[in-house]
């Protein structure tokens, strides 16, 4: 019997891809998730992670330093996220 694997691991780069490429991937995403597979994502796309994840882990210098519902992540007064957001927004 054949078996689809329902998760995947997918590692988003940090803007090396064209505008016009990463939309693209980032709908591939998208419609995997509706589908509800389930994937560890790996991102600096703040935005679309807060919209498309049920959870986020926030890492800093390779360890766990908030992790929860995104809206709780991404609204926390965490000194570490705050400073991240502020620079991903200056861009």
């Amino acid at each position: 019997a054949c078996h689809e694997s329902e998760d995947s691991l997918v590692r988003l780069g940090d803007g090396a891809l064209e505008p016009e490429l990463a939309g693209e991937v980032l709908k591939v995403i998208r419609s995997l998730a509706d589908r509800q597979i389930t994937m560890v994502i790996v991102t600096h796309e703040m935005s679309f992670a807060r919209d498309i994840s049920d959870r986020v882990i926030f890492m800093d210098q390779g360890v766990v330093a908030l992790e929860g519902k995104p809206d709780d992540v991404f609204e926390a007064d965490h000194a570490r996220i705050r400073e991240f957001l502020g620079r991903i927004s200056e861009r």
